[in-house]
């Protein structure tokens, strides 16, 4: 059992509870993190005086050389260590001898690790961020292509008004949009270097902390070493962020889902992102949509799985914290995995345009502009409210659209009613007559698509 610490005990860990306690099963994944700190540190050392030149060499070169020879396969990371901290302090050791145990001075791994989970969460940050930015140019493809693909709108899944797909899609736009907004919001606020904390209340080594959160790229230290090496909001941050995602592809895929289904047929799904039944021949079945909404739970999961281990925690740092690591790796996995699914999904997926078109002819979708038509020609609206739900029972029993009924039979209804009626309750008109900011009209439309293309273009 390789570990650097003993010299207060004066028997072996037990096997169980070397293995209970260890973790490096799990927080090898940040291995170059750890190394990249290691070297700041080193530099910073040297820069100080507490290391010399020849010091500094010596440890950086064994530093760059296990970082090579793990990412080469030359070196395998064991269980033999404690921890992914143990492995490169032992093997730097190993490599150039007693130079290597001046590494961790100044330092202590509670400030280690929380510098290298901030390491790694902002870099898998940076990364998720590229894959949502994909994302939005699929979507704001399909926005461009059916600007005037004419759909049913929703509410509490009953068709409500006609909207078009460029419309329903640029929805998604937005919540993914405001998604990547929340990482980079994140990005800023956590971007502070907690190295040189030590294990909790500084140390007196003369450390210049502003200068090694410089070579890490951080925006400057954290200023309180307590809360330094305590901290895990940022943790908690990314995997709230992370759920908001997954809820949003959660729901996406549900729309897809149904929209894929024989009743609605609205989409078909690639080949290539659907399974087939082992029993039923005829089936193609949404599994990556299906599977991407069950994954959404797993990273819920994660989020409320690390605010339970924190929410007891007195001051400075405890073991509990060492949870933090294998849910966070997993929901980063998992959301990397199913954002780049989505896309791919998402990007081949087939639109049935005249199929959406007669769903929302088929809908009453337009009977709020019927209303409105009535508005127009001096009726209350809450007269024409009540005449339009007559027209829609008398369309119902017939099995009639709105835009199916004759003249006469409109009139029967209320004598307001006028040839230009047809016209006022066509698909393109209830439209194309919505011309704010925000709403399904092709001018508004095309507007909302600059400023998004706009958006990325400079993130």
């Amino acid at each position: 059992m390789a570990q650097l610490w003993g010299g207060r005990f004066t028997k072996e860990t037990d096997k169980l509870v070397y293995n209970f306690n260890a973790s490096i099963a799990f927080d090898q994944k940040f291995f170059k993190q750890d190394i990249e700190g290691s070297i700041a540190h080193t530099k910073m050392l040297s820069k100080q005086g507490i290391l010399t030149a020849a010091e500094e060499t010596a440890i950086l070169s064994g530093l760059e050389k296990i970082l090579s020879d793990v990412v080469e396969g030359r070196l395998e990371i064991t269980n033999e260590y404690e921890d992914i901290h143990s492995f490169v302090e032992a093997n730097l050791i190993d490599r150039i001898g007693d130079t290597g145990k001046k590494l961790h001075t100044g330092r202590s791994r509670n400030d280690q690790v929380a510098l290298d989970m901030k390491l790694y969460v902002r870099q898998e940050t940076i990364e998720i961020r590229a894959l949502l930015k994909e994302l939005l140019e699929t979507l704001i493809k399909i926005m461009e292509e059916h600007i005037t693909t004419y759909m049913p709108g929703f509410t509490h899944l009953q068709k409500a008004q006609p909207v078009t797909l460029a419309h329903h899609v640029g929805a998604y736009f937005e919540m993914f949009k405001r998604d990547r907004l929340r990482l980079e919001d994140l990005c800023a606020r956590m971007n502070t270097c907690p190295l040189g904390s030590g294990a909790l209340a500084g140390t007196t080594y003369p450390l210049d902390r502003d200068y090694t959160a410089q070579l890490l790229h951080f925006d400057g230290p954290t200023i309180n070493s307590m809360d330094s090496v305590a901290d895990r909001d940022y943790v908690i941050e990314l995997l709230s962020a992370l759920s908001t995602i997954m809820m949003h592809l959660s729901r996406f895929c549900e729309e897809i889902i149904i929209w894929n289904s024989n009743e609605y047929q609205f989409v078909e799904i690639d080949d290539a992102y659907s399974t087939g039944s082992s029993i039923m021949p005829q089936k193609k079945n949404p599994d990556i949509a299906e599977l991407v909404r069950g994954k959404t739970g797993r990273v819920y999961g994660a989020l409320i799985s690390i605010l339970t281990t924190m929410k007891g925690l007195p001051l400075a740092y405890n073991k509990d914290m060492q949870e933090d690591k294998e849910l966070t790796f997993d929901a980063i996995d998992t959301v990397k995995g199913c954002v780049a699914l989505f896309t791919g999904m998402l990007d081949t997926l087939h639109f049935h345009k005249d199929t959406m078109q007669k769903s929302a002819m088929n809908g009453f979708t337009n009977a709020t502009d019927a209303a409105d038509y009535l508005v127009n020609h001096g009726v209350a609206f809450r007269d024409a409210h009540g005449i339009i739900g007559k027209l829609v029972l008398y369309c119902i029993d017939k099995k009639k659209s709105i835009d199916e009924l004759s003249l006469e039979e409109f009139q029967q209804i209320s004598p307001v009613f006028e040839k230009d009626i047809y016209e006022a309750v066509s698909l393109e008109t209830c439209v194309n007559k919505r011309t704010t900011i925000g709403a399904p009209g092709p001018d508004a439309m095309r507007e909302v698509i600059r400023l998004n293309k706009i958006y990325l273009e400079q993130s």
